[in-house]
This record gives structure tokens, sequence and C-alpha cells, in this order.
């Protein structure tokens, strides 16, 4: 098979690959509504998702929703989510974007990009996985992974995540990105690790212009 040449070929077939590659690919964070995958995303900056789903649980039995969390001790959840990077500052989020979705949206969790990026902690990355994952709304989440995998597959040379987000998006069909998103951030977790890449066993070495093995 020939090789893609342009960025968009390169995108598709990286679809092609890892969609084959990972076929089950889900989001790995726990949750059970849109509201606690909000939740979970949040707290997910600078943590992993390993140490997010431990904390979870016991955040979600004393605040099952928006309304509970809204009328929270900050103290309180400090306790429940501590062991967790800058916990301090995840508590007022967390609390301040239940408080905004009781406000403005009566407890739920909205639609629309702008909506959810008006609430507190809550960037584009955020609600592209809250859009793509809970809603099944189109969305394409630009992790750390699938910013760097895209640079090194050649499919663009934006730095900047809403950029890659934005040149990505017509490459990718609307309603696949979000398992597209998955697909690289768990090809970039397992293969194209950052420090010691597994070229010799990726699927997409043929191609990539970046891959450290003879073709």
């Amino acid at each position: 098979m020939a090789r893609p040449r342009s960025p968009k070929g390169r995108a598709r077939r990286t679809h092609e690959r890892l969609s084959e590659e990972y076929p089950d690919a889900e989001c790995e964070l726990d949750h059970d509504s849109p509201f606690q995958l909000l939740i979970a995303t949040i707290l997910s900056a600078q943590a992993t998702d390993v140490g997010v789903n431990k904390v979870t649980p016991g955040l979600f039995a004393q605040y099952p929703d928006a309304y509970e969390l809204a009328a929270a001790e900050p103290a309180s959840v400090e306790q429940l989510i501590g062991s967790l990077g800058l916990f301090r500052n995840k508590t007022k989020s967390i609390i301040k974007c239940s408080q905004q979705l009781v406000d403005l949206h009566d407890g739920q969790v909205p639609t629309s990009m702008r909506d959810l990026t008006a609430l507190a902690g809550v960037g584009r990355k955020t609600a592209n996985v809250v859009r793509s994952v809970a809603l099944d709304l189109p969305g394409l989440p630009v992790d750390t992974h699938v910013l760097r995998l895209s640079g090194l597959l050649g499919i663009t040379e934006e730095t900047d995540p809403v950029k890659v987000e934005l040149e990505l998006n017509p490459m990718i069909p609307a309603s696949e990105r979000g398992l597209f998103s998955l697909r690289m951030i768990l090809h970039g977790r397992r293969v194209c690790i950052a420090r010691r890449p597994r070229c010799d066993e990726c699927v997409l070495n043929d191609y990539c212009p970046s891959a450290s093995v003879s073709r």
C-alpha cells in the first residue's frame, strides 16, 4: 500500500490503522453520567486516570449530582480528593462548576461547546471529552498524546492544542473524532511512548516520518 503523502492522508490512514488496533477503545475515566464524567475530567488535569478513579467513587457516593456538590463544604471535598495534585484548586473548580450547572442549566450538563467552556475548570479538551464520550456529539479532545503523535506523524505542524483540534477536525468524520482521540491516546500510552517509543512494534511505522525503523 502506497504511503500517504499529505497530512490528510496520514490522518485517515492513522484513523484506519488504530481502529483495527484498538477496536474497543473507550474512556478510562469511570463514570455513570455526563455530570460524573465532567467532574472526573476536571480532576484529571495533571493526574492519571487511575488516580482519579480511586477518588471518584467516594466523591460521587457523597455528592452524586450537581445539586449536592454545589452545596458541599470545600474541606469535605478536599479530604475526598486529597491524593490528587492541585486538589485545593480542583475543589474550588468542581464546586463552582456545579453551582453554575444548578444556576444556569437546571443541574444538567449543557451540550454546546460555548456553554461547556463557560463552566469553571472546563477548557476545550474537557468539553470535547464530555461531548464525545457522554453526550454522543462531535468532539476531538487534544491531550498531550494526541498533540505529540499528530506532530510525529506529520499530520500537523501546529503546537497549540486548539489549533491542532481545528486542523484535525475536517480530516476525521465528525461522529468518529472522539474515538480517534481515544485511540491516539492509547497508542501514545502503550506504543509511541514519549521517552521510549516502540517503533518496531508500531502499526504506523511504514509511513511515520519519525519512525526509527528501516523501511
